[in-house]
Order: structure tokens, then C-alpha cells, then sequence
């Protein structure tokens, strides 16, 4: 990789009224390459690549920039260091050296520093196979390395199954076998080995072993396959079936894992799958490496953001970062969406097919990851829990502020009857239940969802106004774009419009309706964001209902005597012993109520139905 590097020494060649910054900006080629800014003590900040040098560094200066951490990182830089490269692929290469050499403040951090395990082929007479997390570069074989250690048993208890090797560490020199050095130990004589060290086996024959254990690492068990059927059918020929069953027993188990492991097409050879998903303060990179169409390793690994930068930046850096750590060699990588990546890969972005399904499994494979991470961070600390769904929210409904303090509107009558709304309140996405609301409908006539939407709204905020409450971040409208327009002509009345933000959602679809917003917003089903507006919705259409059965049930249980002023409930409970019934009641005489209730009540209920008889 050519590369030329020039520190932007100030001033020499350029207009000297300009400041010094400027005059680094301008002096940039247009030319691939690596920017490296450092502040005014020369400490590094942060590195990036571009594909044109001059254009990617200028716009940090003449954007602005919404995102906090990017606009305190311009005001810091004060120096520009860059390098000029060949390619793209060579800075992307390049930015991802220096950002691991240097680890500035401001660049992603790649979390993902533990040793993980191989499967080791000792370079030695008789080789052993084994597991480790050292390296030793003394000419053995390294297979990985592996994400995880269960996979690495797995595979090793399937190889012990297969094949008869030694786990000595004895030093099997052909002079000393021969001096008759050494004696069969106990894994001789119960079977998982074949005495290699008192010459029963020879090296040849156990290099035949260890050639197909090397296949069946790589992924490829076609070769295995063939030589267990041809010694099986061999010994069936012979008349040993005792031999050919545990023969087929073998292939069984080998063929049992290869069954696990195929999920895509046989035919796919050797790729590498990326995907990725992200959040506001980190991003969730997911590889699959297939062989033979069998998925040999998976892992997901988890990138701290500092700026506002890209899933596509943050997918390179990532694909780059993977296949060095791992040693990935693939000639095709499967992506979502288009990379630049080194020269000589073949970048596919599947729509249909085999692919896209091997693509679809690795999303869900990175987005359980992202799940399981949310479900620990919630135990660990609810509060940062709380802040990144609050964060969320925000961008998934174009918010300008984060919507911790939500209120719910929903209205409840049926057939016009006993009409009421309810609202519920969110306080930092968990319920309040001290400030839910039950509304009894007063300027309503009939089954006007509409008019009834408006009436509770303006109630609802002019009470928190004149109380000097405080307002919430987001009001949510339990329909469609009607019962939307009548909640804002409620907030227009009282001057709010554009102070708080209001949203409508539909059941049906789960749409989203915004004000002056023709084409509804659709939330992925699986979103946090879509899951804490329908548990809000569902809470305020039960403490709606609830309120409304209530009300039916009294107005059911009402009686005619309740109207009369002055009776009590022990009066009312007296007469209707008495009468049985209230028309009863109304048609006996003074007299008769006066020897039940006395004289002075008795003359209260027989007024009452006297003037409800005129």
C-alpha cells in the first residue's frame, strides 16, 4: 500500500489571513485516505477515513451538527494529520490500524477483548488435538478461533467419538518407540486409542486421521463421509458386521452434527454474513462464517458509538476488525447493505434466495443478542435502561425532546351511553398511577367520539395550566387521523400546538398518525418504542372500560326514590320492604306512607309524586 503522509504545517505556501486550521483544510488533496485530528496538546481525538480527503474533513466545518459530541469535538481540533492511500479499502484498512494503535477518545471501541479458544493440531510425531487460547508459533495448526467454548467441546467429543487419538503428552520418537521406551495406558486398553507408543499403530496410518479431522475443521465432511462408507462396506464384505455397525454408528454421529450445522444450501461454499443493528449509544454486529453451506462460527460483538456515526461506517470498521481477529479468508461476504471492503471480495446484498435467508438468520441472530443485552442492563442499572428507551423514542418519533412524561387519551361509550374518556400517564415508560384521569362527558349529546375527544383535552390541560402543572412531552391519541384533528383543535384553543407532541394511533394496523402528516408512520412490531404506545394504549382503553362499567352498573342499580330530596338510604330500604316497589309507593296515600316513615317524611315522598303526576 503506497501512502504518502504530510503533517499540515501551517502557513508556508498559503494566504496568511486565514487561520491556521483553514489553511490545513485547504492544503488537503482530493485523494483516498486517513484524517487524524489532535487537539492543542497534541493529544489524538479521532480518526477517519474518506474517500475524498478534502471533502470529508471540510464538512465537519462548514455543517452543523446536531449531535453533542460532534460539534465538542470540532471545537477541539486543532491540528489535521492525513494520509493519502491507493484505495478506499486501503484507508478503511489503514483507519482501522490506527484506531486500535491509538484508541482515541473519540472513535467507536470495538468491545470485544477476551482470548478465545482454538483447536490446536500439535506439530509432533503422532499429533495430538487439543483446545487452547495460546498461540505458539512453533509450525502447529490453529483452527478459529471460536466464540464459544461449548462449540469447541462439542467438537472434540464428536473427533474422540470418530477417530482413536492419543491425549499423552509422551515424546513419540521413532528411537524411542523403538527402544521400547514407553507402555499402553488405560485409554489402550479400553479403546480410545491404538498404542502408538509400542508401534501397534503406525504415524501413516494415524496421518490418515488427522488429514480428515483437518477436513471435518474446515467444515468439509464429504471426505470422512467416503472413507467411513468404504471401510464399512469393506468390513460388511468380510462378514465383520460387529465392525461395520460401529462404523455406521460413526457416520451417524458425524452426519448427525453435519445436520446441525447445513441450514442454507450445500452448494454455498465459503462466506462470511454481516449484520448489523444499532441504538443511540451502540451498535450490534453480527458474523456467520459458512463452509460447505454449515455455519462453522457465529458472533456477535457490541460497538460503542462516540459520534453520530453510520451503520455503514460502523459495518466496515466491524467486517474489518472480525476478519483480522479471526483470520477470515472468504472471497464473498454477505451484507446487508453495500461495503467497501478490500479489493478482490465479492460484496453481495441478497434479496431472495439462500442467501437472504442465511442473512434473515443472522439479523435475528444479532437482534436476540441486542435483546438479551437490554434484559441485563435493566437488572444492572434501570436508569441507563430507562435512558436508552427514552433516547429511542425519541428518534423512532422524530421528537425534540425525549418523551418522559406521556399522556393517553381514550374514550368509552357504548351506544352513546354513560359516555366517558380516561387518561393514563407514562412517567419515564413506566406507569403512574396516581395521575390517571377518569372524564364524565358533559357537552357531548350522544355517541360523538370526536367531540368527546375534544372536550377531554381541553379539560385535561387547561386544569394543568391554571394548576401551574407541569406538561407532558407527548400526547397520545388513542385513533385514527379524526379523533387527531379533534385533540389539536383543543390544543390550538389553548395555544399548545407545537409546544407538546401529539400522535394518533390506529389498532388496526398499529398506524401512526402526526399532525399535518398525510402517510401514516409503521413501526417495526418487534420495536420498544411500538411496544410502550400499545401498552399505554391497552392501559388506557382497561382503565376507560373499567370506569364505564361502573357507571352503567350504578346507573342500573338506580332507583326512582333516589330522586326524592331529603330520604335517606335506610328510609328507602323501609318503604320498598314495605310497598315492594316503588310504582307501589307512588300510588299509596299520605296516611299509609305516614305509618311506615312518620308524618314529616311521609309528606316529602307524597309531594314528590304529586308533582310528578301534574
Amino acid at each position: 500500500m503506497l501512502a504518502t503522509t504530510n503533517s499540515l504545517n501551517l502557513c508556508r505556501f498559503l494566504n496568511m489571513s486565514q487561520t491556521p486550521l483553514e489553511l490545513q483544510i485547504q492544503s488537503l488533496p482530493d485523494k483516498p485516505g486517513v484524517y487524524q485530528y489532535f487537539d492543542k496538546d497534541g493529544q489524538i481525538l479521532y480518526v477517519g477515513k474518506a474517500k475524498n480527503l478534502k471533502k470529508r474533513v471540510s464538512s465537519y466545518f462548514t455543517k452543523s451538527h446536531d449531535n453533542y459530541k460532534t460539534a465538542v469535538l470540532v471545537k477541539k481540533i486543532h491540528q489535521i494529520q492525513h494520509v493519502v492511500v491507493a484505495t478506499e479499502s486501503d484507508a478503511l484498512l489503514l483507519e482501522n490500524n490506527l484506531i486500535k494503535k491509538w484508541q482515541p477518545r473519540y472513535n467507536v471501541l470495538l468491545k470485544d477483548d477476551k482470548s478465545y479458544p482454538w483447536i490446536c493440531i500439535k506439530k509432533e510425531a503422532f499429533p495430538r488435538v487439543f483446545h487452547t487460547r495460546k498461540r505458539i508459533p512453533d509450525g502447529s495448526e490453529y483452527f478459529g478461533p471460536y466464540t464459544n467454548i461449548k462449540t469447541v467441546y462439542t467438537i472434540l467429543d464428536m473427533i474422540r467419538e470418530l477417530y482413536p487419538l492419543r491425549t499423552c503428552t509422551l515424546d513419540l520418537k521413532k528411537s524411542s518407540i523403538d527402544s521400547g521406551k514407553f507402555k499402553v495406558c488405560l485409554e489402550y486398553h479400553i479403546g480410545n486409542c491404538k498404542g502408538p507408543c509400542e508401534a501397534y499403530q503406525s504415524e501413516q496410518e494415524y496421518q490418515v486421521y488427522i488429514q480428515e479431522i483437518r477436513e471435518i475443521l474446515k467444515g468439509n465432511f464429504k471426505e470422512s463421509l467416503k472413507t467411513f462408507k468404504n471401510e464399512m462396506l469393506a468390513c460388511a464384505q468380510n462378514l465383520d458386521f460387529e465392525q461395520a455397525q460401529k462404523i455406521k454408528e460413526k457416520m451417524d454421529i458425524l452426519e448427525n452434527y453435519q445436520a446441525k450445522s447445513t441450514v442454507v444450501n450445500p452448494k454455498i461454499g465459503h462466506v462470511e454474513v454481516y449484520s448489523i443493528l444499532s441504538e443511540p449509544g451502540s451498535a450490534y454486529v453480527n458474523f456467520l462464517q459458512l463452509s460447505n453451506g454449515a455455519i462453522v462460527r457465529s458472533h456477535t460483538m457490541e460497538i460503542k458509538k462516540k459520534l453520530d456515526e453510520s451503520e455503514q461506517e460502523l459495518l466496515e470498521l466491524a467486517i474489518v476488525e472480525l476478519r483480522n481477529r479471526f483470520e477470515l479468508k472468504a472471497k464473498e461476504i454477505i451484507v446487508p447493505f453495500p461495503v467497501a471492503v478490500a479489493q478482490g471480495i465479492k460484496v453481495t446484498v441478497p434479496q431472495l434466495g439462500d442467501k437472504k435467508q442465511i442473512l434473515d438468520l443472522s439479523v435475528r441472530n444479532v437482534h436476540y443478542f441486542m435483546l438479551e443485552k437490554w434484559k441485563q442492563q435493566q437488572i444492572v442499572d434501570p436508569d441507563q435502561h430507562t435512558n436508552r428507551i427514552m433516547a429511542q423514542m425519541q428518534k423512532d418519533l422524530r421528537l425534540h425532546d425525549e418523551p418522559r412524561h406521556i399522556e393517553c387519551f381514550d374514550n368509552s361509550n357504548i351506544q352513546g351511553t354513560n359516555p366517558v374518556a380516561a387518561c393514563v400517564v407514562f412517567k419515564n415508560g413506566k406507569a403512574s398511577k396516581k395521575d390517571y384521569r377518569h372524564f364524565n362527558i358533559k357537552t357531548v349529546e350522544g355517541p360523538n367520539d370526536f367531540a368527546s375527544m375534544e372536550e377531554v383535552v381541553y379539560r385535561r390541560y387547561s386544569r394543568l395550566i391554571n394548576e401551574n402543572q407541569p406538561l407532558p412531552q407527548l400526547i397520545l391519541i388513542d385513533g385514527g387521523k379524526g379523533q387527531l384533528s379533534a385533540a389539536l383543535k383543543s390544543l390550538e384553543a389553548l395555544n399548545l400546538r407545537g409546544k407538546i407532541a401529539i400522535i394518533g394511533i390506529a389498532k388496526r394496523l398499529e398506524e401512526l398518525f402526526f399532525p399535518n402528516d398525510p402517510i401514516p408512520l409503521y413501526l417495526d412490531k418487534k420495536s420498544e418504542t411500538l411496544k410502550i404506545l400499545q401498552q399505554l394504549r391497552n392501559e388506557a382503553h382497561r382503565f376507560g372500560i373499567t370506569h364505564h362499567r361502573d357507571k352503567r352498573s350504578k346507573s342500573a342499580l338506580q332507583s326512582p326514590l333516589d330522586e326524592i330530596p331529603g330520604i335517606g338510604e335506610k328510609t328507602k330500604i323501609t318503604l320498598l320492604q314495605h310497598f315492594k316497589s316503588a310504582k307501589k309507593l307512588s300510588q299509596a296515600s299520605l296516611d299509609q306512607i305516614s305509618a311506615v316513615v312518620g308524618s314529616a317524611k311521609a309528606k316529602k315522598i307524597y309531594e314528590f309524586y304529586q308533582s310528578q303526576n301534574h
